[in-house]
């Protein structure tokens, strides 16, 4: 519960490198103290504020952004998680010139990533944080050297990643359950899928394709000690890691300790 730096700014203070953290960029005394810098180029890297045009404009080779997608394809905030969701066989990083649109700027460089069958929003995001130091390392000296060769997007080809919402985490039984197979890994750890027992939220942290009888969606068809096979619309969905309010996630097993279920229990669906 305490105020902490992060790694990039505790780094930087290590080595005597000045830290701003305007929380806008839009005052006179922000864009001041970035013009002062008199920089030749500023790299972007999932920046929370909008850089308005007159900061765009400052340093001399512009700006660049580290985006988690292989644009144009999820174009938005949460390209990783979106990218999961639509089981895409693969993502990457792309470096581009940053413009006043929604990552609508040309693409300077590209580095693919094959997205794994258990790949969760965490373990991706962490692939591609090094996949994605290593882009803007070689970019940089590209730049540096000229060969930089700017490529138009083509706006045709664009998707949108939407800002991730608590409430889309909900399991709807009713979907297929690769679909919300895929769900569980694009929600960790944030939103966290979750369905809802009785009146008890349950969040969902790890889950796989199960077996089962044909039942209503929503019902547990099937149980042994490391799995709840949940019907869904179609197929089944088997839970391995649960959490109810206020406790730790566990396993199957300790969890039904104190959260029993059975066999023709059934969740709610939306």
């Amino acid at each position: 519960m305490h105020l902490t730096a992060s790694p990039v700014k505790q780094l930087a203070l290590q080595h005597g490198l000045p830290v701003l953290q305007p929380a806008t960029l839009k005052t006179e005394d922000a864009q001041q103290a970035i013009a002062a810098l008199d920089a030749d180029v500023m790299v972007v890297a999932a920046y929370g504020l909008i850089l308005p045009k007159a900061v765009l404009q400052m340093p001399r080779n512009g700006c660049l952004n580290i985006h988690a997608s292989l644009l144009p394809r999820w174009r938005g905030a949460a390209p990783i998680q979106r990218a999961i969701l639509a089981g895409d066989a693969e993502t990457g990083i792309t470096i581009m010139q940053m413009d006043e649109g929604l990552d609508t700027g040309a693409m300077l460089l590209k580095k693919s990533c094959a997205i794994a069958a258990d790949d969760t929003a965490q373990s991706l995001h962490d692939k591609l944080a090094e996949l994605g130091a290593q882009a803007i390392a070689e970019a940089l000296q590209e730049m540096q050297n000229g060969k930089l060769n700017p490529q138009a997007q083509d706006a045709q080809l664009a998707t949108y990643a939407a800002k991730l919402s608590k409430s889309e985490a909900q399991l709807d039984w009713n979907a297929d359950a690769l679909q919300l197979e895929r769900a569980v890994r694009g929600y960790f750890p944030f939103p966290t899928a979750y369905a809802v027992f009785g009146e008890t939220p349950i969040k969902i942290l790890r889950a796989n394709l199960g077996a089962g009888g044909n039942a209503a969606a929503g019902t547990v068809v099937a149980m042994d000690k490391d799995h709840i096979h949940v019907a869904c619309g179609r197929g089944v969905l088997a839970l391995e890691v649960l959490q109810k309010p206020g406790g730790k996630a566990l396993p199957v097993a300790q969890f039904l300790q104190s959260f029993p279920m059975k066999i023709g229990d059934r969740f709610g669906t939306t």
